[in-house]
């Protein structure tokens, strides 16, 4: 028999709060404020390290006729204003995917050299709950790569020196802040295709496979995001002008990128901290447009720039701050490791069942 789950949820207008009735936080708000610049410091120069990747300043703002900004699933509006000075439109961006790729090629990186940034973003159609705030801040990096690279097996070798930072920042933390669980990350990360996954669930919408395989194999690696599966539904959607969704792998298989989730016992979930892949070529950009009906973009000069052949390939991708403290302090809601905007009856129900947001 299945134990019951100590997991409940509540609906709010604005979103869902996952909740269990026993929950309380090891580490107060001062004691949290420290470990979170604890997290911040160590994590970012293990994952320079690891990848060999600079730091460069990053904008939140960038005019919207460069097709710069990243429109996700192309539903998330960004938040949009004109700039007196220039006459422009501007937009706070939703994420910094295209803008590394160009900002590579202006730093002149060389191949196997890269550059991560601290990115704040603002998302303000997201669904609240847990793991999501209309606040995003993340490690965006990006890295050189030589064309030949365009292979699963050195996404895969990327994947795993990023796990590697993150299992080591775990290790590091839970000794520095004893009062936390102890290390529940494995040694290694299972990497299974999209594709596969579905096979191995067939009857599992995909969030459902993601939280059996991550039950299953406490930290993965799903390959394939973007492209509709067999049974005609896509595990998730993605923009199609920077990860390579739609290049086979060596097996035929679509998609060069990915998602990394863990298995998270605070919560009894798959918890995802980390969205990547190798970037589009000028071909499979052209292919991706196609298929989502936005060849119109194709005019942009960000898009023209990498058509041309001036902008270098790379991987990139980019990993949650606020999320990656929130596992390793072992909160159970983001909003206890970031000040953001909550509706006042979420908050309020979250304070009465130990999660104090900030």
């Amino acid at each position: 028999m299945t134990a019951r789950s100590r997991i409940h949820s509540k609906t709010f207008a604005g979103g869902r709060v996952m909740y269990d009735a026993d929950y309380h936080s090891a580490l107060g708000l001062r004691e949290t404020e420290r470990a979170i610049k604890f997290v911040k410091d160590r994590f970012q120069a293990g994952l320079a390290d690891a990848l060999n990747l600079s730091r460069v300043s990053a904008p939140m703002v960038v005019p919207s006729s460069t097709g710069l900004n990243d429109h996700l699933d192309g539903i998330q509006k960004p938040v949009v204003f004109g700039v007196k000075a220039t006459g422009e439109q501007a937009e706070i961006v939703q994420s910094l995917a295209k803008w590394k790729r160009a900002a590579l090629a202006d730093y002149e990186f060389g191949f196997g050299e890269g550059l991560f940034t601290d990115m704040n973003a603002l998302r303000p159609d997201e669904s609240l709950d847990n793991l999501h705030s209309i606040y995003v801040d993340q490690w965006d990096w990006e890295r050189v790569m030589e064309p030949r690279q365009r292979t699963t097996a050195y996404l895969r070798e990327t994947v795993s020196a990023i796990y590697s930072a993150i299992r080591a920042i775990e290790l590091t933390v839970c000794e520095a802040f004893p009062l936390l669980a102890s290390p529940f990350l494995p040694e290694e990360i299972f990497f299974i295709h999209s594709q596969d996954l579905e096979d191995l669930y067939p009857s599992l919408e995909p969030r459902e496979r993601e939280n059996a395989i991550c039950r299953e194999a406490g930290a993965v690696f799903v390959i394939g995001i973007g492209q509709a599966l067999n049974s005609g539904i896509k595990h998730d959607d993605r923009a199609a002008d920077y990860d390579d969704w739609i290049s086979p792998d060596a097996e035929g298989k679509p998609g060069l990128n990915g998602d990394i989730l863990v298995w998270y016992p605070v919560l009894e979930r798959a918890f995802e901290l980390s969205s990547m892949g190798i970037r589009v070529s000028p071909e499979s950009l052209r292919q991706q447009l196609a298929a989502k009906h936005e060849d119109f973009k194709l005019e942009f000069p960000f898009h023209q720039a990498l058509l041309s052949g001036a902008l270098p390939q790379t991987v990139g991708g980019g990993i949650g701050q606020s999320r990656l403290c929130m596992m390793l302090l072992r909160k159970a809601h983001v909003g206890e490791v970031q000040a953001s905007v909550w509706p006042d009856d979420m908050r309020e129900f979250c304070a009465e069942h130990g999660m104090k947001l900030l």
